[in-house]
């Protein structure tokens, strides 16, 4: 009979240092270590690459020792199916150390099992727990108007410099040598500000019906609604016909934030979205998400432009890279 020792952790910035510690005397005698690095508990046990080499160089009789039960389940279900392929193999299952070190958690008494059942609903809490409070802390950090993940690989003003140059012409590939950055990086900016939608505007897209016959041309008086947070930016704009047309506009409340309601030329609610660019990859995501409403309203009265496709496209990460 041999030990064979398993290991996990969820994410590739933790480590495994506890585990190797609490089963330290059984390393240095010798026994087989198999991990699962950097792998999440909700993948069942079963599935996991390192508990299948062990499970198929496990022989009768051998046994499967563990830090801690979360190592290697964290749900009921998982409990069943890893209990039921350990009995058919005859294998037992320990945890190290601890108050629980003493039970083959893979015996089929029913004292075991109603035990190892229990152990697993109070992992399964831990874990939804933990799932619910990241959930509350990201959604009020973004409330509070922090930018979460990584940082942007572009600032504000360099995001904009991309919008404005990629709608004078330059190439994405081009863009991305200049400011030393990845093209989808690029790409990612110009979606995100709905540039690579107004920029095509004027051409109808391959294998689409032309949804502009019916709207206005660039010249033509349009009214949309702008967000508040894009008229608080434009307020002091050099562009004189851009803050006249905000001064002539209403002021729409909704709830706690409210918008302006502009009447103006379609030419001139493009320009203001430009003035607004630096918004689109760097800022907080109240401003990246006011971008993108008014970029949705433009494009969908841009003559050329199917707005349904757009919208889709919007939608579908894997449809916008195409």
């Amino acid at each position: 009979m041999t030990d064979r020792l398993y290991l996990r952790h969820s994410t590739d910035k933790q480590t495994n240092a506890r585990q190797l510690h609490t089963l330290d005397s059984l390393l240095k005698s010798g026994a087989r270590k198999y991990e699962d690095p950097a792998t999440s508990s909700r993948v069942y046990a079963i599935n996991r690459s390192g508990f299948c080499r062990l499970l198929d160089e496990a022989a009768v009789g051998d046994t499967i020792r563990i830090a801690d039960a979360a190592r290697l389940f964290r749900s009921t279900k998982d409990v069943i199916q890893i209990r039921e392929v350990l009995q058919r193999r005859g294998l037992h299952l320990y945890i190290a150390a601890g108050a629980w070190s003493g039970f083959d958690l893979a015996a089929d008494d029913p004292q075991t099992k109603l035990f190892v059942t229990m152990l697993a609903g109070v992992l399964e809490f831990q874990r939804d727990m933990i799932s619910e409070n990241t959930k509350e802390g990201v959604a009020a950090a973004e409330a509070s108007g922090k930018t979460l993940g990584r940082p942007a690989s572009l600032d504000e003003e360099e995001t904009a410099k991309v919008i404005e140059a990629y709608g004078e012409g330059a190439a994405v590939k081009a863009l991305a040598r200049q400011f030393g950055v990845a093209p989808k990086t690029i790409r990612r900016v110009l979606d995100a500000a709905g540039a690579r939608d107004l920029a095509g505007a004027g051409e109808p897209q391959e294998g689409t019906v032309d949804a502009g016959q019916d709207k206005p041309e660039p010249s033509t008086t349009v009214v949309l609604d702008m967000p508040g947070l894009l008229a608080d930016l434009l307020q002091d704009t050099r562009d004189t016909a851009v803050r006249e047309a905000l001064h002539r506009g209403r002021t729409i409340r909704r709830g706690q934030g409210y918008s302006v309601r502009v009447t103006a030329p379609l030419a001139l609610h493009q320009a203001a979205l430009k003035q607004c660019a630096a918004l689109a990859g760097g800022g907080a995501p109240a401003g990246r998400k006011a971008y993108r409403a008014y970029a949705d309203r433009i494009t969908a009265v841009t003559p050329g432009v199917d707005s349904v496709a757009r919208h889709v496209a919007a939608q579908d990460p894997a449809a916008r890279r195409r």
